[in-house]
């Protein structure tokens, strides 16, 4: 057996199931669950059909690089999010089965474990996927706490020269989760300088960037920092994105990977050994719902809608903010994130996930501690019924 498997830590959703062994919700109230990120808007009526008039495609092999077709929608989508003034379909854009494989399967890309001391740096708290990227490229994580002092967004200058010689990549991941914070130009801008330096990629996890509250304000992504700082050719950079919350289809298993061109070039040759080519239908709805953003802006303003409903009703000692981006409440806890969320789901069948899960212990602390992560993917009913709950259980505290 592959020894680096030895280094992984259970899943954030596995440690939950072990938490709440031998915890018997009270049955007297219906079960929500609001621990995973899993949306349940329904997905677009235009997706659907697509996908389903398209089924013919079931009968031939689709290519590893996607059609040129999706690619072209890719880059006109990403050209007029973020006002760049070109982006080459055939070369800065590849399509994936979703963001969470490629955001695994580029480290081992990227990585080279030959070298001594190999690290990837990631935020702190982080979507676990790039830790196991790390441990099974044969990379060491390097955690940047992102906590309310710094505005929930990673501090790269807590980083001596000495670590960063050996950083290789960097995940960045904006509007972060779970603390739905966005990366500025500056924050950009050193990212950049810092990848310059020491010779590191920049992979920018950007999959909850369609999910923002300000229309005029749409948060800055990875190509358009890079656009405005003068790096039209995205060097050391890509971001990856998808529809599975832009477009609640994330059974679709649908995404794409854009940037440096070079970059994406091995990252193509990597993957056309790994079997993960987008099927023809899957394709051809995505390309309906790249181009189609209505039912983008109806998804923003259901959970608008959420946010302005629950906000207003947590009471203390409870406390938690309106985030700049995604579909979660980092909410601050009046006792230990493990005790609150099993106690939660016993005495009021809701359920949450501790915070300290999604984050490491780094430089003294762990940034999730006495925090959980809420989703607020439930229906809007449910939503507000389940924050009345866990008011109602804080006050017995």
């Amino acid at each position: 057996m592959n020894p680096r498997l030895a280094a992984l830590q259970p899943y954030p959703f596995e440690k939950l199931r072990a938490l709440l062994q031998g915890v018997t919700p009270n049955e007297r109230l219906r079960p929500i669950n609001l621990s995973i990120g899993e949306p349940k808007h329904p997905t677009p009526e235009l997706v659907r059909r697509t996908l389903a008039d398209t089924l013919d495609g079931l009968a031939a092999y689709p290519a590893t690089a996607g059609t040129p077709e999706l690619r072209e929608a890719i880059a006109g989508w990403l050209m007029r999010r973020y006002r760049l003034p070109r982006v080459d379909a055939m070369t800065q854009v590849l399509p994936v089965n979703g963001s969470r494989e490629a955001l695994f399967a580029f480290a081992q890309t990227v990585i080279d474990p030959g070298r001594p001391g190999a690290k990837v740096a990631c935020p702190n708290p982080f979507y676990q996927i790039y830790e196991g990227a790390a441990l099974l490229g044969g990379a060491n994580p390097v955690y940047l706490n992102a906590i309310k002092e710094n505005g929930y967004r990673a501090r790269y200058g807590d980083l001596a020269d000495s670590v960063w010689r050996d950083v290789q990549l960097v995940y960045a991941c904006s509007p972060a989760n779970p603390s739905g914070s966005v990366m500025t130009l500056e924050d950009w801008s050193t990212l950049f300088a810092l990848a310059d330096r020491h010779g590191f990629v920049v992979a920018s996890d950007e999959c909850y960037s369609e999910l923002y509250y300000d229309e005029a304000h749409p948060p800055l992504g990875g190509l358009e920092a890079a656009h405005r700082l003068g790096r039209d050719d995205f060097s050391r950079l890509v971001v990856f994105s998808s529809l599975s919350k832009r477009s609640n289809a994330p059974g679709m298993r649908s995404g794409f990977v854009a940037g440096d061109a070079s970059l994406l070039r091995s990252f193509l040759l990597y993957r056309t050994y790994h079997g993960s080519a987008m099927s023809l239908p899957v394709q051809r709805a995505s390309i309906a719902a790249w181009n189609d953003e209505h039912h983008v802006r109806e998804n923003r303003r259901m959970y608008a809608e959420k946010f302005a409903a629950v906000l207003p009703e947590l009471k203390p000692p409870l406390s938690a903010y309106m985030p700049e981006g995604g579909f979660y409440l980092w909410m601050r806890t009046p006792i230990d994130d493990c005790e609150f969320a099993r106690r939660l789901q016993h005495e009021y069948n809701v359920l949450v996930l501790p915070g300290s899960y999604l984050a490491r212990m780094s430089q003294g602390l762990n940034p999730g501690k006495d925090r959980v992560r809420i989703a607020l993917v439930a229906p809007l009913a449910e939503c507000v019924e389940a924050i009345a709950r866990i008011n109602d259980f804080a006050r017995k505290l």
